[in-house]
């Protein structure tokens, strides 16, 4: 959602124009500026999801696009300022994208021992840094056409005015890409409220041929649409496909394009299938299950052993509507149909911190994710479920007699051997540890040693135990020997693709020296609304409600500052900058952990309140220093550079943890403040 993160320019009139009001301004280009700035940001949330759904495997890297449309946004706000336009190519090129994709399946190939995706695809694409910079490019050019209007509409606007209705604006592109979410609508809904906008503003000499080429959008995403077995989650394009030759009850559930869940009769499974699904009642066998958490219940198959297993009540939680819903219609065994099973749709770490009840047994069952949290490069859904702190959440969820296990295709022995070595940390024994065909693997562990039965003493098979992942070091599946060699290639070939791009619409680089604060202001605007997604996402779960709530937040908190701004005297600019250190420090004091224990309400307020002062402050500062700038096209071209390096250097939380991520935040601002023009420093 990268529209919160690039703050347009202001036009480059005189400042004895910049007081005038939008009084005796058409209407016609605040209605243009609201449409425009919601076809961008629908646009680019859309992009995010259609490509991952449809691209194999782009799910795993949706922050280049996100990086993508940072550029596009910026770039047609650059072309707003000349007389050729990229508008009229917007949507072309978006259908034949489309056309393109679905005509001819793209899967980027993804391998690697030093970071696991998890995918059962044999996979021979093109490397990501082949196929992620195109869809870098692809979507900068495409995002460029709104975001050329919406220049185009500020340039007719006093600044300030012409920015709240662009956050309007952009505000309800993510509310109806919420609802559209929520309502879990197929492609075909996105591609009508995306074409309808195209159409709306274009000029009317264009208009019979922008129709022409949303008939072949919507031809296309119809297609897509109306096939029995594809349907929408809020976080996947879900297909299914019956097994006729296994027998009735079969069915493959993919997700994304990749194969995600079989299926299956629970008999089936525990005679026939994987040996992971019966393990854990054979290394606790005296265990009551009474009572039964199951994490990532999915389509009900681990629901329905458990209740062949003799399970008197379970709790089932899966994050994805969807899925449960085809468990519900579909589970030849009707596990959600029993009355001792209740649904849970929820992020499992969220469930576990909100839960008071204490369970005979819970099992992580196949709990994988195909999808990043949007906004945040390494943090999937289920990252939070990993961490040592989540370990010790579920070790107080058991009884005194209680017992967890987790099991999954894992890909990896240093994998199993991190999360054996959590689990051993947090129960204080060794657990049990069983291996199949390789990467198969099941770690089960009671509270007490004794009520375990393991075939065998848990040995790591790797040379060395990678410590556990933790909730400011979130990332399970990073082995973290070294940066991976395709992430770097990719970054570097996204910061040259920028900064080409902005000499090439913007002018001569050196003639921004002038704007260097604006550089590194936008970098750590990022840097702070990705520390902020990663801290929501821990406290209120990964799920797509929360993650949409964390960005529509920013854009209103962005807005109030902008109204601040316009209608009162604000402090000097060097007091500003001190209020954002001051509000940095504090949510670098403040743990995420130390907030989890506080009842929902307290905890979303103080989270609100830790997350959002540095924001509004901090574009309290832009606003401030953007409308003393003489050179707004210059000021926005370092503000955009600014904005996509933040964007890369992101990454760099794999190393820093995201706690750590507020002190380069921090130190990106001191730069900004000490680059501040000392004229504008004194009367700003």
């Amino acid at each position: 959602m990268g529209q919160t993160s690039v703050i347009e320019p202001r036009d480059s009139a005189p400042q004895a124009a910049r007081s005038r009001t939008d009084k005796g301004h058409s209407r016609t280009a605040v209605s243009r500026l609201i449409a425009s700035s919601a076809l961008m940001l629908f646009l680019e949330l859309a992009l995010i999801r259609w490509l991952g759904a449809n691209v194999v495997h782009l799910s795993y890297f949706s922050n280049f696009v996100l990086l993508g449309s940072f550029l596009g946004i910026g770039a047609g706000f650059l072309v707003s300022r000349k007389d050729w336009s990229v508008w009229p190519f917007s949507l072309p090129l978006l259908t034949i994208l489309v056309i393109g994709v679905l005509r001819f399946p793209v899967t980027i190939e993804r391998s690697g021992a030093d970071l696991i995706y998890f995918t059962s695809l044999v996979i021979n694409g093109p490397p990501a840094w082949v196929a992620l910079p195109l869809v870098f490019v692809l979507a900068a050019i495409i995002l460029a056409g709104p975001a050329e209007l919406v220049g185009r509409c500020f340039a007719q606007l006093a600044p300030l005015s012409a920015y709240r209705y662009d956050l309007a604006g952009s505000l309800l592109g993510i509310l109806a890409f919420t609802a559209l979410s929520f309502l879990q609508a197929p492609s075909l809904v996105w591609g009508v409220i995306a074409a309808a906008l195209y159409i709306a503003l274009t000029e009317p000499r264009r208009r019979l041929l922008t129709i022409a080429w949303s008939v072949a959008l919507i031809v296309m995403l119809t297609k897509e649409s109306i096939q029995n077995n594809v349907s929408w989650s809020p976080y996947y394009k879900i297909t299914t496909h019956a097994l006729p030759g296994y027998g009735p009850g079969f069915l493959q559930i993919n997700a994304n394009g990749v194969p995600h869940q079989l299926m299956a009769p629970a008999r089936w499974k525990v005679e026939q299938a994987e040996r992971i699904y019966v393990t854990p009642y054979l290394r606790l066998p005296g265990n009551a299950l009474r009572d039964v958490l199951i994490i990532g219940a999915g389509s009900g198959s681990d629901v329905a052993i458990a209740l062949s297993q003799g399970a008197r009540r379970v709790d089932a939680v899966d994050i994805d509507p969807r899925i449960l819903q085809i468990g519900a219609e579909r589970n030849i065994d009707r596990p959600y149909a029993d009355p001792r099973v209740t649904r849970h749709t929820n992020d499992g770490r969220a469930f576990l911190e909100s839960s008071d009840r204490k369970y005979d047994l819970i099992l992580f069952a196949l709990p994988d994710s195909l999808t990043l949290v949007s906004g945040a490069s390494q943090i999937r859904l289920e990252s939070f479920l990993f961490t040592a702190e989540a370990m010790a959440s579920v070790r107080r969820h058991l009884k005194p007699n209680g017992a967890f296990a987790m099991y999954n295709y894992y890909r990896e022995p240093w994998l199993i051997d991190r999360l054996a070595g959590t689990a051993q940390a947090a129960f204080g024994h060794a657990p049990c540890v069983d291996t199949f065909a390789g990467a198969q693997a099941v770690v089960s562990v009671a509270m007490s040693a004794r009520d375990q039965h393991c075939l065998a003493a848990w040995k790591p098979a790797s040379p060395k135990v990678i410590a556990p992942a933790t909730d400011n070091f979130p990332f399970l599946y990073f082995r973290g020997d070294t940066f991976p060699p395709f992430y770097a290639i990719t970054l570097i070939t996204i910061l040259v693709t920028s900064l080409l791009t902005v000499r090439l619409l913007g002018g001569p680089l050196r003639g921004m020296r002038g704007h260097a604060d604006l550089f590194f202001m936008g970098a750590a605007f990022l840097l702070l609304e990705t520390k902020n997604v990663a801290t929501f996402a821990l406290l209120f779960g990964t799920t797509w409600l929360v993650n949409a709530l964390v960005f529509a937040g920013v854009l209103i908190v962005v807005l109030a500052a902008v109204e601040v701004t316009r209608k009162f005297r604000t402090p000097p600019l060097p007091v500003v900058f001190a209020g954002i250190a001051a509000a940095l420090a504090l949510a670098w004091i403040v743990q995420p952990a130390w907030l989890l224990s506080l009842p929902f309400a307290a905890r979303l307020v103080a989270a609100t309140a830790l997350a959002f002062l540095p924001i509004f402050l901090a574009n309290v500062a832009f606003a401030k220093r953007f409308q003393e700038s003489s050179d707004s096209q210059a000021a926005f071209a370092v503000n955009l550079l600014g904005t996509i390096f933040g964007g890369c250097l992101e990454y760099a939380a794999l190393y820093t943890g995201y706690d750590n991520l507020l002190i380069v935040t921090g130190l990106l601002y001191l730069l900004a403040f000490a680059l501040v023009p000392k004229a504008t420093a004194r009367t700003a």
